[in-house]
């Protein structure tokens, strides 16, 4: 049995303030597996005094100087690479091939802000006066448990580059995750206080970064309506921030799109992360005119969609995080049906052999119209509901009538084409032709899929806040 027993203030692991312990599960089997003891608000008002202090020198520091610092975070975090990788399969039950991408993705996010660094100018000119762009202050950093360190390594590195501070509270189901990334961390070497971590509830350590009148800045990814929680208590301090919130992502199958390469990409689109991604292309777009195509390719290629122990290298789809997000996904499979939508693969009930788990069988849901909740909804789970549409406009109109704006995706045989068809929809980024990456363009959404933009020169100067000097 695994207790962690400690959060991480000003440089050192340190017992906790707070006395209540949350259980980790399995999602795999639904085992315990430990404790994890949660941080309270006291413990939040120490890290923060610690970054609050620590941002004095820190905020001061050369180009130079932390850039040698993100190189460290960086060395430090590749050695355990695996261990890291492993963790996360056991912990979340993502699958080998996506936690491996996961912490590739971790690194990338510092070596990235390394390069930003060499790179970007952090003084301009704006007509006669001189634009310093300095540190905003001490960051608060709160993480979603879908893809945990590698969004707690994408949001520090980033405020590192920018000389701040952190305070981050990750997701009470990433307890051992979390506890073998702060010891890669610890082992770079960074000056005290410079990171905080401080493990608890939204509700008790969310809310106590976010009202806390020192902390200058929060970054958060996680669902819509928490983000919205957090707007609301930061303008009471008008705290700078950065809101990474959920989606409903259109995939837009254009007439002219080769299905045999488009289905494929599109079962993995929606299917990624066991679905449970804020980018997931849960909505499939595809011509009237060639629906039964698409349906028979469809059940042709969910063999892709294998859903199974998250450690074979075959497989797609491992359990849900928890047993309740289990059931939220259960409960929209019944309201689909329910909606009258028809059922074409899939369906409620976990997969023959893998009952002891969070497992949900990889669901199709075709005949769907956007006005019904499964095509409105952020499911966060394998489920795809397939939309026809009978000319372009209307494809356009049906992927931009949602309240999100995070991803979407378009499939053309020409790259032209799809060009064209992606500078009309409304989202943060749009992938033409597969699944891409990169990690020094712009993220963030449109309408409520958030406020603000991460990665690259973007994100850094989410951190900063400009000085005019006119003389």
């Amino acid at each position: 049995m695994i207790s962690i027993n400690s959060i991480y203030i000003n440089g050192a692991f340190t017992a906790p303030h707070g006395t209540a312990t949350f259980d980790l599960i399995s999602p795999i089997d639904n085992t315990l597996q430990g404790t994890l003891t949660l941080g309270d608000e006291e413990d939040v008002n120490r890290a923060v005094a610690a970054a609050k202090a620590a941002f004095q020198t820190f905020s001061k520091t050369t180009v130079e100087q932390r850039i040698g610092y993100l190189q460290k975070m960086y060395d430090a975090v590749s050695r355990r690479a695996d261990e890291l990788t492993n963790i996360m399969v056991q912990e979340y039950g993502g699958s080998i091939r996506f936690c491996r991408n996961s912490t590739q993705n971790a690194l990338n996010s510092i070596r990235t802000n390394i390069e930003v660094l060499q790179q970007f100018s952090f003084t301009r000119h704006a007509g006669k006066a001189i634009v310093h762009l300095e540190p905003v202050g001490v960051a608060g950093i709160i993480t979603p448990w879908n893809a945990s360190n590698s969004f707690i390594c994408a949001k520090l590195s980033t405020a590192i580059a920018a000389g701040c501070t952190a305070v981050i509270k990750p997701s009470e189901l990433s307890g051992r995750q979390t506890q073998l990334l702060l010891e890669c961390l610890h082992e770079a070497g960074l000056p005290n206080g410079v990171f905080n971590v401080v493990n608890g509830l939204g509700n008790v350590v969310g809310a106590a970064i976010t009202a806390h009148k020192d902390i200058a800045k929060i970054s958060f990814t996680g669902s819509t309506i928490t983000g919205k929680t957090i707007a609301r208590g930061a303008v009471d301090t008008m705290k700078r921030i950065t809101l990474e919130l959920g989606g409903k992502s259109p995939n837009i199958l254009l007439e002219d799109a080769d299905l045999e390469t488009a289905i494929p990409m599109a079962i993995q689109a929606a299917y990624m992360n066991s679905g449970q991604a804020c980018i997931a292309g849960t909505r499939l777009l595809v011509p009237a005119s060639r629906i039964e195509e698409v349906k028979q390719l469809l059940k042709e290629n969910m063999d892709i969609a294998r859903v199974g122990n998250p450690a074979e290298e075959d497989t797609l789809i491992g359990p849900m995080v928890s047993q309740k997000q289990y059931e939220r996904v259960q409960q929209y499979i019944q309201l689909g049906i329910e909606e009258g939508a028809e059922l074409w693969i899939g369906g409620p009930g976990k997969p023959e052999h893998l009952e002891a788990g969070n497992f949900v069988k990889p669901t199709v849901f075709v005949n769907v119209t956007n006005d019904m909740r499964i095509a409105r909804e952020e499911i966060f789970g394998p489920v795809l509901s397939v939309i026809s549409y009978s000319d372009e406009d209307e494809a356009i109109a049906i992927a931009n009538d949602t309240d999100y704006g995070l991803q979407a995706y378009v499939s053309s045989a020409s790259d032209e084409h799809a060009n064209r068809v992606a500078t009309q929809i409304r989202a943060g980024r749009v992938l033409i032709n597969g699944l891409k990456h990169d990690p020094m363009a712009p993220f963030g959404g449109f309408k409520q899929s958030g406020i603000g933009r991460e990665y690259g020169a973007y994100g850094l100067e989410a951190y900063l806040e400009p000085k005019a000097i006119l003389n």
